[in-house]
């Protein structure tokens, strides 16, 4: 274990929430080598307690954390990794590993948690796997099926390129401060076969975030603003509530409106 400075006082308008438990600190580190990848890239970091667990001989890890405050003490007390000043969602991080493919691994700030989700979805192409820690509410929504009530837009989209597993719940005693909510570990594989064609995605993400705009109607109604064909409405499956469509359906929907025009 390593010799620490002193710490970071954390900051609320980061979403600060420090983990403190050792144990879980190392189930996650485990769960971001378990994609066997030789590139793992931290976000925000902190003090560096999960750090300290991904630090391996076979490891190339960097870390990007937007404080200044914990960059400067991440720089101090793990210098032998690379600490990037900045933020994720702005960073250019196709360019990290100079083009190479890296696994996302971290705590994550939960202000901006789906936003990480996204930035992730548009950089797929470099990041075939992920293990983090999310506010539960939102880990349980990016891994929710068809029919439940927190399946939604972030549940489609991460799910035509990934598969979610849902690993454990954190307590709020685990961190400093405790948060109000009650935390989830999950991790992400990239599908070898993904549902979605990078070609396609734009459009049926449109076509999702339409749909979900107005979960409650049929899709007949929430659907409207994209002038189907009257004749292709009368198909049973605009009967349906986008909650109740598979990701591949909506693929599939997608596809087959975009031809009917």
């Amino acid at each position: 274990m390593k010799k620490l400075t002193a710490g970071v006082k954390p900051k609320k308008f980061f979403g600060q929430h420090f983990l403190k438990n050792r144990d879980i600190a190392k189930n996650i580190a485990a769960l971001g080598k378990r994609g066997g990848l030789r590139n793992i890239l931290e976000i925000g970091p902190g003090m560096g307690m999960l750090t300290e667990y991904l630090l391996e001989p076979t490891i190339h890890l960097k870390t990007i954390e937007i404080d200044d405050e914990s960059a400067t003490y991440l720089k101090r007390n793990f210098p032998e990794i690379e600490v990037i000043q900045g933020d994720f969602l702005k960073a250019d991080i196709q360019k990290f590993f100079d083009g190479s493919e890296f696994a996302v691994v971290g705590n994550f700030p939960y202000n901006i948690s789906s936003q990480i989700v996204f930035k992730i979805l548009e950089n797929r192409n470099v990041i075939p796997y992920m293990a983090g820690m999310f506010q539960k509410e939102v880990a349980e929504r990016i891994g929710a099926k068809p029919g439940s009530k927190d399946y939604g837009i972030l549940s489609v989209l991460t799910q035509l390129f990934y598969t979610v597993e849902y690993h454990l719940t954190v307590e709020p005693g685990n961190f400093n401060p405790p948060p109000k909510v009650r935390s989830g570990v999950i991790s992400l594989k990239r599908l070898e076969t993904p549902l979605c064609s990078d070609s396609a995605y734009e459009q049926v993400k449109y076509f999702v975030k339409t749909a979900f705009n107005q979960r409650r109607k049929t899709l007949r109604n929430a659907l409207k603003s994209l002038n189907i064909p009257a004749e292709m409405l009368k198909d049973s499956i605009f009967d349906r509530r986008a909650e109740q469509l598979s990701p591949f359906e909506f693929v599939e929907l997608s596809k087959a409106v975009a031809l009917a025009h």
